[in-house]
């Protein structure tokens, strides 16, 4: 029981780390929109969003992040469950994975609007690349901050010809460390545990 807690502990902290360390250099080396060239096929591209993972936005921020919280604390409880009930390892990694990234995300959200200036599209005339202030000196309030994205992978553009998708980039969305986190480990833990899923869905009804 103690290896699969100290390693969902390590995965936690490791993408919450690696997460805003990425997000941080984003957000006060480049301006808004700015892109950088890495492959034809992937860009460091800095947009930010208020709303749901890979740049969707349906609700209010503050709305989104409390129900994020309410999400974090039932799969907090499942975690612990399954750590208890020593539930394979892998399952605890993908678990793990998905409450690191719902969580880095929410820092964004809670924080960055206290303690960072607005990034804006790059002008000649002023910097427009955000920089940190005093803590409640930064563009928003508590619960108004906007969630940094930088991942970019235009893989390939549809014919012009095709119906509907045509001249359209395929897979468009541009993501963070922590949505990566979020959607690899639900992917994995939906095609390798989906047993355990059901398992544990009918125990909690």
């Amino acid at each position: 029981m103690k290896l699969r807690a100290y390693l969902s502990a390590a995965i936690i902290i490791f993408v919450l780390v690696a997460d805003q360390v990425i997000k941080v250099a984003v957000k006060t080396h480049m301006a808004l929109y700015d892109r950088i060239h890495v492959f034809d096929w992937f860009y460091i591209y800095f947009v930010e969003n208020r709303g749901m993972a890979f740049g969707m936005e349906f609700i209010g921020t503050a709305i989104l992040t409390v129900c994020r919280l309410v999400a974090i604390c039932a799969f907090m409880y499942c975690l612990v469950r399954c750590i208890r009930k020593k539930y394979p390892i892998g399952f605890i990694i993908c678990l793990a994975m998905i409450i690191a990234g719902a969580f880095g995300n929410i820092i964004d959200n809670c924080f960055y609007g206290l303690c960072f200036t607005e990034s804006q599209p790059a002008n000649p005339f002023y910097s427009t690349i955000a920089h940190s202030v005093p803590f409640g000196e930064g563009y928003g309030s508590f619960l108004s901050g906007k969630v940094v994205d930088m991942f970019y992978f235009p893989l390939w553009t549809w014919p012009e010809s095709w119906p509907m998708v045509g001249g359209h980039t395929f897979f468009g969305a541009v993501f963070n460390f922590a949505d990566a986190s979020i959607s690899c480990g639900a992917v994995a833990m939906v095609l390798f545990y989906y047993k355990r899923l059901a398992s544990l869905s009918e125990k909690q009804g």
